[in-house]
């Protein structure tokens, strides 16, 4: 076990509902929660803003040297900034979401993001979330999980969600959008959305998310108690 409790993966595709599971384990357990996503999202931003075209690599690989990602406490997300600026708001919106498959399949991107994310989880007791988590990022994580549910249920969150920000795009566009985010995500040559050997699945289609924050807990739980 590592010094400050178990590392925690918890890996799946898009909207399966992972960052709102994964933030109340580690709050559960008084774990630190890392949203990948929300790094590759920071840097998808910073490359939108500063009129990068999406498919420059070196343009991209500079930005992402040159970043300082962090991430703060805040009333109901974690606010996340780049730079100092705050962009916990702007990185949710639908261009940095659909274009952040793209720039999180630059190899030096998930090099550079992920070894940022393996010193934030060395000593554990971190619950960390994204697509190659358990497979890539932390590969000796003590607990891994995997997240599925069908895409029609992820879409119809994907909705919901966006209806309380104001926001409205249509379901049957949001499952087109979800199923080719599916597809590049699990297509892509680096670290591709794969389910570890080793971890736990979970189909999260018809359950609460207490549900599937208690059998998340239940397998952490039985994992501090063999060691």
């Amino acid at each position: 076990m590592h010094k400050n409790g178990l590392q925690v993966a918890i890996d799946g595709p898009a909207s399966a509902g992972k960052s709102t599971v994964a933030k109340l384990v580690a709050k559960q357990f008084k774990y630190v929660y890392v949203d990948t996503g929300a790094m590759y999202r920071a840097i998808t931003y910073k490359t939108i803003k500063s009129g990068t075209s999406l498919d420059n690599v070196e343009a991209i690989s500079e930005i992402v040297k040159n970043s300082e990602i962090s991430f703060q406490p805040g009333e109901a997300d974690q606010r996340v900034f780049i730079d100092g600026e705050e962009i916990t708001e702007a990185i949710r919106q639908e261009d940095v979401t659909n274009s952040v498959s793209a720039v999180a399949a630059i190899q030096s991107v998930r090099e550079e993001l992920s070894n940022d994310q393996q010193v934030i989880a060395a000593d554990g007791g971190v619950v960390m979330d994204g697509r190659d988590i358990g497979t890539t990022v932390l590969p000796d994580a003590e607990v891994k999980i995997f997240l599925i549910a069908s895409v029609e249920e992820r879409a119809q969150r994907r909705y919901k969600e966006n209806i309380e920000k104001g926001i409205n795009t249509p379901l049957d566009e949001l499952q087109l959008e979800i199923e080719a985010r599916d597809y590049k995500d699990s297509h892509r040559k680096i670290s591709p959305l794969t389910k570890a050997d080793d971890a736990v699945e979970i189909d999260t289609t018809s359950l609460s998310i207490d549900e599937v924050v208690d059998k998340i807990a239940s397998v952490i739980t039985e994992k501090l108690n063999s060691n």
